[in-house]
């Protein structure tokens, strides 16, 4: 039913498509300032920061799941995976794309040698929070999500 494979630069339109539909689900559509560009760039340029998989549907050939992945570092831990997004599109949910593409995930962790993985889920999702739940991850609560925009790091240290 489905294909998973390392995701392409080709890719990346439909990859940012995904995006802006999980934005739309998420209720924050006009965050997202990422572009193809940047993604191009940040992906598949001289110093890729990222990496991906793709859940192809057999028979449309459409990719209808992503998972972007990036490693981090934690003093506590050592080098990790932190799974950035795992989208699955609307229609497809419930198929099974998003358990190829969670168990791929897992599996690159293992093949780089990593300590672990990580990833956010937004306390309101309940299908994200209950599908993370059935591989037993340990969702935590106490820790705030801090971040600042590079407008307003220009405008700090100007």
């Amino acid at each position: 039913m489905y294909t998973l494979r390392e995701g392409k630069i080709e890719d990346l339109p439909r990859v940012l498509e995904l995006i802006n539909e999980l934005a739309l689900y998420e209720k924050a559509p006009e965050q997202v300032s990422n572009t193809l560009a940047m993604m191009e760039a940040d992906g598949f340029g001289d110093n890729p920061v990222f990496g991906m998989f793709v859940c192809v549907k057999d028979e449309t050939s459409e990719i209808v799941g992503i998972a972007i992945y990036y490693y981090r570092y934690s003093t506590w831990k050592g080098r990790r995976i932190y799974l950035e997004d795992l989208v699955v599109t609307q229609s497809e949910r419930g198929n099974g794309a998003g358990k190829l593409l969670f168990d791929r995930i897992m599996k690159k962790c293992l093949e780089e040698n990593c300590t672990g993985m990580m990833w956010q889920v937004l306390d309101w999702n309940e299908p994200a929070i209950n599908f993370y739940r059935k591989y037993g991850a340990t969702l935590e609560a106490g820790w705030l999500n801090a971040h600042l925009q590079d407008y307003e790091i220009k405008q700090l240290l100007d």
